[in-house]
């Protein structure tokens, strides 16, 4: 039974880990729409590691050298730390991957004791993407470079989904660690006297 629990429990994990990615990959962490005359809105969209925009037609590399002199000091060291965390959990879950892959191909006592290694080891995924995901947050709020027309975006949005999946998948594990009964392999001697 405790094979069922961790195989669904890696798919699970597997889907958030794909929502980790695109919210990498996908440059639209906050973005600014504004329509125009002319039918085609302005589009300008942060990701953790580009800047788009659909004025200049391209995407650049964010934050650069001189997006970070004065003031703005203080927000690349943010956006950059968002970016540190987000890649740092990318790490992390490749860790997950091989806990699991060792969880489920080892015996009897590797699933028993599983969860000890597993749902620690979730747990920092879901908090480095939740600090990450409040970074922007914060950034989003608090930032003079994002006024009315700003909002949040789909990246955000994928982190956000990926840490709560984190979340209940570790809980499941933690649930099913108390609820279910050890997995023995032998039936106990009737005692004879």
């Amino acid at each position: 039974m405790r094979r069922i629990i961790y195989g669904i429990s890696l798919w699970v994990f597997l889907a958030a880990a794909a929502c980790t990615i695109a919210a990498i990959a996908l440059p639209s962490w906050i973005t600014y729409r504004a329509p125009t005359g002319d039918g085609s809105p302005i589009k300008v969209s942060y990701g953790l590691h580009k800047r788009c925009s659909s004025i200049t037609g391209h995407c650049s590399t964010f934050p650069q050298y001189e997006d970070c002199l004065g003031e703005d000091r203080y927000f690349c060291s943010m956006w950059r730390s968002t970016g540190f965390l987000m890649n740092f959990s990318i790490v992390l879950e490749l860790a997950c991957v091989v806990a699991y892959i060792v969880i489920l191909l080892g015996g009897r006592s590797s699933r028993e004791a599983g969860w000890q290694v597993l749902s620690p080891m979730l747990g920092f995924v879901a908090a480095a993407q939740l600090i990450a995901m409040a970074l922007v947050a914060y950034l989003y709020d608090h930032d003079d470079r994002f006024f009315v027309g700003w909002e949040l975006d789909k990246s955000w949005v994928l982190c956000t989904v990926s840490w709560t999946v984190l979340l209940v998948d570790m809980g499941g594990i933690l649930v099913a660690r108390y609820l279910l009964p050890r997995e023995d392999d032998y039936e106990p001697i009737p005692d004879t006297q």
